[in-house]
Parts: C-alpha cells; sequence; structure tokens
C-alpha cells in the first residue's frame, strides 16, 4: 500500500481550518474600525462597536428565547437597521434567517411561516394588518416582535414587546455560535410562486462567504464603500452585500422609501458609491428632471441584474454619472453569479456598442466553478456562435443546498451534475452568455423562436417608451405570436401603429408585435415584470 506523504499526519485541526463564515466580517470590522460609520437611517447613525454589539444583543435574546441551531427566524422589514442586524445577529444563533418579501399577501405569509417553521417573527409595524390577518390563521403562530421604526408610517403592535426591548435584555457580549460545518444553513428565501406555492432555498454559510467577497472582486470595490440600500435586502439577502459591504467596512445607508429623488438626495448627502437595482431603477432615475435633481461631482457604481438593461437605458445612466455593471443570478445561487467583466480595449468602441456589450450576462464569477449554454435534456453544450439557443446551466459553491423539503424539486434542478437555470441563453464566440428569454418566455411562431429580450430591446430604443415587456399570445395561423404592453414616457405619445412600425424597422417582421398595449406593468417587489399577469392579459387583447 503506497502512502501519500501529503496526507499522513496533515489533518484539519483548530490551528489550521475554520468553516467559513460571513460572521467573521462582523467580527473583524467591529475590531479593527469601531468607530467607523456602519449605518445610517434617517437621524440614526450607528458606528462598527455599536452596530456589532446591537448585533449581539439580537443574538443572546433570540437565544435565549430557545433560537439555536436549525431554527428559522422570520423577518418582515424594509431595508432598515433592523433589518440589517438580523442578517447577522440571526445566524450567531446558529439560527437561519428567513427574510419575507414585503408585497406578499397573508395567505402566501402564512404558508411560508409554516412551511418555514418560523419561530420567531420580527415584523416592522407597518405590515401589521397583513401579519396579523396571515397569523390568524395559524394553528401555531410564531412570536412576534415590532420593528418600530421612527421613520416608518407606524401600525399596530402585535407582539408582546418591540425590537428595542427585545434586545435590550441580550447580552452585549454574547459570543454567539459559529458553525461547526460551513454547510450548515444561514439563509432561506422563497422563490416567486408564480404558479402554485413558492419553493424554499437553502443557502449555507460557505456559499454567502464566497459569494459576498466575489462581489467585492468583480466591482473592484476599495476599503470603505459606501453603500445604498435601494436592493430590497429581503432578495436573496441582499445578493450577500449586507455581508460583502461589511467585510469592506462600508458604510450601509438605509432607505426605507425608495424614489429618484431620495436616491439622488441620499447619493449626493452621504457620497454614495455604490447601489444596487434592477433596470426599473435605471428607468425611474431618468425621469427625474434635471432641476429637480440633487448634484454631485463622484461616479457612482451601480449593479444591474433582472433583464438585460436595453442600451439606451445604459447610455442614459453613463450620461448622469452611474457606471453600470451587469451581472446575472438567481435566488438558487445566492443573487450574482455571472458579470460582464469589461474588456479595456471595449472603451474605444461607439457609446451604443458598449452599451450592447455591457447588457450581455458575461462571465462566471470567481467563485462560481462552472457555466455552460447547453441543450436541456442531453446537457451537450451548444456551439460558441452567439446564434444557438440552449439552455443555461451552472455549478459551483454558490448554488443552494437545494429546495426545503422537496426533494423531487431538488432532484430535478441537479440532474445530471449541474443547476438547471431554466434560462435561455446563447454563448458567444469570447465565452460571453447572453440571454434570450426565461424557458417558459420564449414565443414560438410558425415553428420559429422569438426572443422577448431582443423585442423589448427595440421597443426601448423608441423615444416615447419608459418600460415595455413583450409576452406570447395565442394565435390560430401561427400557433403564437407577440403580444408588447408599454409604459410611456410622462408628456409623451405613441400610438400602436407608430409602435408596430419602429419594430418593422429595426426587426424581421415576424418577430415585431401585431399588438400592443399601453399601461402600467405590473411587478414584483423586486422590479421584475410579471409575465404570467401579462400573459393572462392576452386573452382579453383584441
Amino acid at each position: 500500500m503506497v502512502t501519500n506523504p501529503y496526507e499522513m499526519d496533515l489533518d484539519p485541526n483548530p490551528a489550521n481550518y475554520v468553516p467559513l463564515t460571513p460572521l467573521s466580517f462582523l467580527e473583524r470590522t467591529a475590531k479593527v474600525f469601531p468607530t467607523r460609520t456602519a449605518v445610517i437611517h434617517g437621524r440614526r447613525r450607528y458606528n462598527w462597536a455599536t452596530t456589532a454589539e446591537r448585533c449581539r444583543r439580537l443574538g443572546a435574546a433570540l437565544a435565549a428565547h430557545g433560537i439555536g441551531r436549525g431554527d428559522t427566524v422570520a423577518v418582515m422589514a424594509q431595508n432598515t437597521p433592523e433589518a440589517f442586524e438580523a442578517t447577522f445577529g440571526i445566524p450567531m444563533t446558529g439560527g437561519v434567517i428567513n427574510a419575507l418579501n414585503t408585497r406578499l399577501d397573508a395567505p402566501m405569509i402564512r404558508f411560508i411561516l409554516e412551511h418555514g417553521e418560523a419561530k420567531i417573527l420580527l415584523t416592522d409595524t407597518e405590515f401589521a394588518p397583513v401579519i396579523e390577518a396571515a397569523l390568524a390563521e395559524m394553528e401555531n403562530p410564531p412570536l412576534v416582535i415590532d420593528i418600530v421604526d421612527s421613520e416608518g408610517p407606524g401600525g399596530n403592535q402585535l407582539g408582546a414587546q418591540d425590537y428595542e426591548q427585545f434586545i435590550a435584555a441580550g447580552d452585549p457580549q454574547y459570543a454567539g455560535v459559529r458553525p461547526s460545518d460551513e454547510w450548515q444553513a444561514i439563509a432561506l428565501n422563497y422563490t416567486s410562486g408564480t404558479t402554485g406555492n413558492p419553493k424554499g432555498v437553502v443557502y449555507h454559510h460557505r456559499g454567502a462567504y464566497l459569494n459576498a467577497l466575489s462581489n467585492v472582486l468583480v466591482w473592484g470595490m476599495r476599503d470603505y464603500p459606501i453603500y445604498l440600500w435601494t436592493l430590497p435586502m429581503f432578495h436573496c439577502n441582499g445578493w450577500c452585500f449586507p455581508w460583502a459591504i461589511t467585510a469592506m467596512a462600508g458604510t450601509h445607508v438605509c432607505l426605507r422609501r425608495l424614489d429618484g429623488k431620495s436616491v439622488f438626495k441620499s447619493i449626493a448627502d452621504h457620497h454614495v458609491s455604490h447601489l444596487c437595482g434592477a433596470p426599473i431603477i435605471m428607468n425611474m432615475l431618468l425621469q427625474v428632471p434635471d432641476d429637480q435633481r440633487p448634484q454631485f461631482d463622484h461616479r457612482v457604481a451601480m449593479m444591474t441584474a433582472a433583464s438585460a438593461p436595453p442600451a439606451a437605458v445604459i447610455e442614459g445612466m453613463e450620461r448622469l454619472g452611474i457606471d453600470v455593471t451587469h451581472v446575472y443570478g438567481l435566488t438558487e445561487v445566492y443573487g450574482p453569479v455571472t458579470v460582464c467583466a469589461w474588456q479595456p480595449q471595449w472603451n474605444e468602441l461607439p457609446i451604443a456598442e458598449q452599451a450592447d456589450l455591457k447588457a450581455r450576462q458575461g462571465v462566471r464569477y470567481p467563485v462560481l466553478e462552472g457555466l455552460m449554454v447547453a441543450d436541456g435534456e442531453s446537457l451537450e453544450p451548444v456551439p460558441s456562435d452567439g446564434k444557438t439557443i440552449g439552455e443555461v446551466f451552472m455549478r459551483g459553491n454558490v448554488v443552494m443546498k437545494g429546495y426545503l423539503k422537496n426533494q423531487q424539486a431538488t432532484q430535478a434542478a441537479f440532474k445530471g451534475g449541474w443547476f438547471h437555470t431554466g434560462d435561455l441563453g446563447v454563448m458567444h464566440g469570447d465565452g460571453y452568455i447572453e440571454l434570450k428569454d426565461r424557458s417558459k418566455d420564449i414565443i414560438i411562431s410558425g415553428g420559429e423562436n422569438i426572443s422577448t429580450i431582443e423585442v423589448e430591446g427595440v421597443l426601448f430604443r423608441h423615444p416615447a417608451v419608459l418600460e415595455a415587456a413583450v409576452v406570447a399570445k395565442s394565435d390560430d395561423k401561427w400557433g403564437e405570436t407577440p403580444c408588447a404592453f408599454v409604459t410611456l414616457k410622462p408628456g409623451s405619445s405613441a400610438t400602436a401603429a407608430e409602435i408596430i412600425e419602429f419594430c418593422r424597422s429595426n426587426l424581421a417582421h415576424f418577430k415585431c408585435p401585431r399588438y400592443v398595449v399601453f399601461g402600467e406593468l405590473p411587478k414584483t417587489s423586486t422590479g421584475k415584470v410579471q409575465k404570467y399577469v401579462l400573459r393572462e392579459q392576452t386573452a382579453s387583447v383584441t
């Protein structure tokens, strides 16, 4: 028997192996930069020493109420200090944070609380009506702790004590419980659930740690970033940015109410360096009149995901002084895991061509081990020709543990050793992927595939169009045909015929919408257009 000398008496031990966890970021930053500003929320300011103490008090109070490894604590909150503190305070106990989508209705909240077996619920009083309705239908409701935010609209308290009273009883020196295994669950996030009940996506400490650091790497982030919370903290745990910004001893600027003027004011007042959000937020900023936009003299970095931002939108943001980085990901992979990594030679291209390149979903994050576009059944990679459509697959340490209590869905998602995203795209010759659609959104008209993203990109170039979404409408002759839903810019006008003619001037005619519906687009709380709602509406479109 041959013995490998590199494995003889060289075992992991406390001196050379510690399970990865983002909890270590808070501990280090609080010790090294205790007086730096950690959190800003209206009139509230906390430095890192105070913030760490508040997190420890929360953890201690939760532990005193029986929260330990594998126990779920749910959070229903806006982007406030309490929501941020829960991101650390709950995992400190060994527990799992379940951040709830603040736009959910009572039946869905009830389902999530019951499915996730939440023992404690931290909830902002703003959401008292919907939370009260959800709890009323539960046989064993969780203990309720009310978040009373002075910057909020108020509301009834449902619990026996509020958040400040709760953490005041917690030990400020609470050491917490570090995970003994980095595979241990840290967070539970539910998918949108557009049909049926949502699935519970389970994150582990290792993935949260790695993706947080990867955010720093792909964004070229330096020490002390000032991050504005325009992305909901409940969405994929804020794409892991509560942990990433903390690792860099940055400042979390909370923004409870999101509108264009408030974003610009925060950027100017706090010298914000970074923010995240869907393309809808970029549109929101572009619509703020020049005379109502506070001026700032520094460049701001914005990371955007969801659908590809139209070239015109990216161009507009650059003119505002905001540099856009396009990323792509899903709830199942901790948020963004690919980035349109910028190549220096692209700086010489015309701005329109730069914007087209920037709209691609790009290449894998440093911590994503595998990314491919392949046949959905055989998993055979498609040619790298920028034309052949296949499904996007991923693998690596930042892929979820799986779906909570749903072995069948977990096995289907991981079939063949890859995570099946359900997104359709192409692989370009330079190794960059570009999404073409969700598998359920692709339009097949007369046997031809039509990418709704491609059609939407053309619609966005129309000078009167603010927002656009394209879905399939049943057609007796073609099977399906594109139907466009359009929101016009304030003060602008256009007819359906004009919109269709514009598309015919910029697209193959079979790809052009035959129907145009004007009005506001239905969206999720994270700014994604709810296409399933639009598909239902096409039945009444004539």
